[in-house]
């Protein structure tokens, strides 16, 4: 399997101060990875490590099988990149902004009046007299507009209304099919759930956990929702493994969450009852990245009265802070 990124190791301080550390994943060619933290995290230190915008501590990060430089132009003109935080030149044109930027990668980008049309972009207008989604929009076309190999995407959708969201998402497919690889930062996680492949998600500067959307999903919260045909007590499910925040929802009705690979035995369980219905909902993306993120508290009863909460359904804290 060919990657295009590799990170071992990659450590990035300010003096004292932690940016990243020990940094150690890959993506694959024609994927799509998503990288997920809170402001503060160290998601922009990595990107511009990757970029070769700030040269690492320790450790070491590639792209296309290079190790990344300071002074690697050649390496980023491979790259289309859409930065979080947009700077432009406020007193110029789109147009005057994309003939700019086509002259230090050797001509116009092939891709260039596909994205113009398709984006619905006015170029003749100047930066100052833009919206912010039309900023945006300038920012795509600047970034993928020469076809890159690698999309290294910081909040790609950010001031964009729902149509063009969905213009963003089918032009991030199309290059994806045609064999670039997708490195994707967003706050929204939605976005991310559904455009990605694998995700990572870094954590004061730590990888807290990288895996398949699937898998991740499928390990962490599932919601359940039983009913029985006789009335129940919150304390027939006591004592399961990863059962937690039990409650009445009705008479003969339980809510609560699932943990882990701990399904097979609350089935056991629930079969020793007469069961009338099951919805067993997994967790977004949001919720797993949220128990990344909790602080040291109890569980919260999501509804539940606490008149009714079973005692025994005690939900271990996890997480820490997301700073």
């Amino acid at each position: 399997m060919t990657m295009v990124i590799e990170c071992e190791g990659l450590t990035k301080y300010y003096g004292k101060h932690r940016g990243i550390e020990d940094l150690t994943f890959g993506v694959p060619k024609g994927t799509t990875f998503g990288f997920l933290g809170p402001n503060g995290a160290g998601k922009t230190t990595t990107i511009r490590c990757l970029l070769g915008m700030l040269g690492p501590t320790a450790g070491v990060a590639t792209v296309f099988g290079e190790r990344v430089r300071l002074d690697g132009h050649e390496l980023r003109g491979r790259i289309g990149y859409v930065a979080g935080e947009l700077f432009m030149y406020e007193k110029e044109t789109g147009r005057w902004h994309m003939d700019y930027v086509s002259r230090f990668r050797g001509g116009p980008g092939p891709l260039e009046r596909d994205l113009v049309e398709r984006l619905d972009f006015d170029p003749s207008r100047r930066v100052k007299e833009l919206s912010k989604g039309n900023k945006q929009k300038l920012a795509l076309i600047l970034g993928l507009m020469h076809g890159p190999e690698l999309l290294i995407l910081d909040e790609p959708t950010s001031g964009l209304d729902p149509l063009n969201q969905e213009v963003v998402f089918d032009i991030i497919g199309e290059r994806v099919r045609n064999g670039a690889t997708l490195f994707l930062s967003s706050h929204i996680l939605s976005e991310v759930e559904r455009v990605c492949e694998r995700v990572g998600i870094i954590r004061e500067g730590h990888l807290a956990a990288e895996e398949s959307v699937r898998g991740l999903l499928s390990k962490r919260l599932r919601k359940l929702e039983i009913a029985f045909a006789e009335p129940v007590e919150p304390a027939f499910l006591a004592g399961l493994t990863g059962v937690e925040e039990v409650c009445l929802t009705g008479e003969r009705s339980l809510r609560a969450t699932v943990k882990g690979e701990n399904v097979d035995a609350l089935i056991k369980r629930l079969a020793e009852r007469e069961v009338a219905d099951v919805s067993l909902e997994h967790a977004s993306l949001e919720e797993v990245f949220m128990e990344y993120y909790r602080e040291e508290a109890p569980s919260e009863s999501h509804g539940c009265a606490d008149e009714t909460a079973s005692p025994e359904a005690d939900a271990g804290p996890e997480g820490g802070d997301g700073r």
